[in-house]
């Protein structure tokens, strides 16, 4: 038995029609002449009056223009269909323009993430020059912790992040990592403290110390090598920024680690000791986008952006 909604479907259903059939359709009702859009297009007559009969096929038969001794004018249908037709194109073409801008990251949209010390020199370095060789692509950033900034590239609410492994290693069957830099540390400390002169420390002779820290527990901090070196560190407290945190340092409320990244910001009042773990990698920096996710155009510019700035970092 017929399905009579399937049939109101069918009825209801824009016609197959071709952009061929409509640019044609088009010329023919600039120019009033068959002849003259046959020259524009580079075709023969009757090439074009086949692309004329095709269309009035697809759109039920009835003639689009009226053929007089001295050219051809729209029926009403052809009057009917004109606007319609000019948009259709109209909008085609401004599809093609904007994928063109994408695939030459000359526009569209690049939503980019990082953790909070590569904002503070190498991150808005890579956006200056990107801006420059690309101003028409619109770039977003947003600031968070590397899980989440994982999370957000997992759930497509961002193209690209800039990530560490300051919690530990990385997965990598899930994201795409590239290499930007490796990272020293250094641990912040006032400016008369009795290790503010050494060239180096190893964390175990800060054991005693008062710590500055984002976070009251070590797991997932700069400061989780700590527990590998027989200490818990004893956060006195808890400061995000880092500008506040040297604040406490100076004021000789504790001590605090600072990455490479936000060093050269430091304040005249507190000193910079690197610091020396034996035991395990340096904190690497990466720009991490999702695996199985096309991505967007502009982030392979943007990752060459980051790498240059990287290169002046270290």
């Amino acid at each position: 038995m017929p399905n009579p909604h399937a049939a109101h479907l069918a009825d209801t259903a824009p016609p197959d029609l071709s952009t061929v059939w409509l640019r044609t359709f088009l010329e023919v009702a600039r120019h009033g002449s068959f002849t003259v859009a046959a020259r524009e297009l580079g075709w023969t007559q009757s090439a074009v009056s086949r692309q004329i009969s095709a269309l009035e096929t697809a759109l039920g038969g009835a003639p689009l223009f009226d053929r007089l001794p001295r050219g051809v004018h729209p029926t009403a249908q052809g009057r009917a269909l004109l606007p319609h037709a000019q948009e259709l194109l109209s909008r085609l073409a401004s599809a093609g323009r904007e994928l063109t801008a994408l695939r030459e990251a000359a526009g569209g949209l690049l939503r980019v993430g990082a953790f909070a010390t590569a904002d503070a020199g190498l991150v808005p370095r890579a956006i200056a020059e990107f801006h420059t060789r690309h101003p028409g692509v619109v770039l977003t950033r947003e600031e968070g912790l590397t899980p989440a900034l994982l999370s957000r590239l997992t759930e497509g609410e961002l193209d690209l992040a800039v990530v560490s492994t300051t919690g530990g290693a990385l997965p990598t069957d899930a994201y795409e990592l590239r290499h930007l830099l490796d990272e020293t540390l250094y641990v912040a400390l006032p400016a008369g403290h009795p290790l503010a002169g050494e060239p180096e420390l190893r964390l175990a002779q800060l054991a005693a110390e008062d710590w500055i820290s984002g976070s009251p527990r070590a797991e997932g901090t700069l400061l989780d090598p700590a527990l590998r070196h027989g200490f818990r560190p004893r956060v006195a407290h808890v400061v995000a920024e880092w500008t506040a945190k040297q604040g406490y340092v100076a004021a000789g409320l504790g001590v605090t680690l600072i990455p490479a990244l936000a060093a050269e910001g430091v304040r005249p009042d507190i000193a910079l000791v690197p610091v020396r773990d034996e035991g395990a990698p340096p904190r690497a920096v990466y720009a991490a986008t999702a695996r199985g996710r096309a991505p967007a155009p502009a982030v392979g510019p943007f990752v060459a952006a980051l790498q240059r700035a990287a290169e002046r970092e270290t």
